[in-house]
């Protein structure tokens, strides 16, 4: 009677836990895709939607415009790919979920759950708040400073490629409340630590909304005060949870 080896064994179970993986990636590629073919059918109306916080603000007579060929497809298109994505977070986060569960303990389920849901809310709450604070006092100050010989005409993709990263920088700032949740519930810091590095943390707030937002100073206060915000919610929480007590 054959016996399986040692390194056969322990070969198994990777493999097993690699075409998990890969079976999960699968679907939630398919579930992109599947969001991807309802919103393409809609995507010019939805690039309009999308515009419109520039558009309302625009010199009258002018218009945005497309200074390449295929820009009036690919702009369209690539956005109703970004919001498919966007639209199949809780979905991938399910199937991440599902993959890393099995390995966590009892009480870090437990934790985990709310964990994950608040991260979508938040990253949605990001790009709302983008969409309907930010992007008019911004567009609001453009449309207004520019020289009086200048005429406004925004190409389409510049545009599109301005408001993604917009969205992104302001959905993953939306998640430092989750960020400052796990820095204390690891043991990595805690209350009382991140309370005395708060002046560090303000700079650093403004640091990363240089970086990650247009060289303006408005975007970049916009991102960085509710970074700041957001921090002192982290803590909060922190202070409110018996876990995140007992632990720090």
């Amino acid at each position: 009677m054959k016996t399986e080896t040692p390194t056969v064994q322990s070969e198994q179970p990777l493999i097993q836990h690699l075409l998990e993986l890969r079976t999960r990636v699968l679907k939630s590629m398919v579930v992109t895709l599947l969001f991807f073919a309802v919103l393409f059918y809609f995507s010019n109306d939805i690039y309009e939607l999308v515009s419109e916080p520039l558009r309302l603000l625009m010199p009258e007579g002018t218009s945005m415009i497309a200074t390449d060929v295929a820009s009036p497809f690919f702009a369209p298109f690539k956005l109703s790919l970004v919001l498919s994505l966007f639209l199949a977070i809780p979905f991938i986060l399910h199937q991440v979920w599902g993959f890393i569960a099995p390995g966590l303990y009892k009480n870090e389920k437990h934790l985990a759950i709310p964990l994950l849901i608040t991260s979508v809310i938040l990253f949605y709450a990001g790009v709302t708040f983008a969409y309907f604070v930010v992007f008019p006092l911004i567009f609001g100050f453009f449309t207004t400073t520019g020289p009086e010989t200048v005429t406004m005409m925004t190409d389409i993709s510049s545009y599109l490629n301005f408001i993604l990263k917009l969205f992104f920088a302001f959905g993953l700032a939306f998640e430092i409340p989750v960020a400052t949740l796990l820095l204390i519930w690891s043991g990595i810091s805690t209350v009382e630590s991140l309370s005395r590095k708060r002046p560090y943390i303000v700079v650093g707030c403004f640091v990363i909304g240089m970086l990650l937002t247009p060289p303006d100073v408005i975007s970049q206060s916009l991102l960085a005060g509710p970074m700041w915000l957001l921090f002192e919610l982290g803590l909060l929480f922190a202070r409110m949870t018996p876990f995140m007590k007992k632990s720090s």
